[in-house]
């Protein structure tokens, strides 16, 4: 049975093998009063990982990110963008069902 990339990521933190930390373009660019969550925190660890270091990464790279009402998707989503932009990505495209969603994320990056 073939496992999924978080139970594949599960094991490897389980064991250590799964190092990365949060760069610095995103600790040091999101808001003071911006605190990550610890799952947040993980995800993007995992992210960095999988970007940086996951020998099987397609490419281009494709995720999905399964997170509830209230966690905080637009913060990570705001770091996910630093990371990227890092990297030379110039363009993000955004699929969302109200206006007040883009209006938050302007606000996360122009404050």
């Amino acid at each position: 049975m073939t496992q999924s990339l978080a139970q594949e990521f599960d094991a490897l933190a389980k064991y250590g093998a799964l190092t990365s930390q949060i760069p610095a373009c995103i600790s040091e660019n999101l808001a003071a009063s911006i605190t990550l969550r610890p799952y947040q925190q993980r995800a993007l660890e995992r992210f960095v990982f999988y970007m940086e270091k996951y020998p099987n990464r397609p490419n281009p790279a494709q995720l999905l990110f399964h997170m509830a009402t209230g966690s905080g998707k637009t913060v990570l989503m705001a770091a996910l963008i630093l990371y990227l932009y890092s990297k030379g990505q110039r363009n993000f495209l955004f699929f969302v069902n109200s206006s007040q969603i883009i209006e938050k994320t302007k606000d996360n990056f122009l404050n």
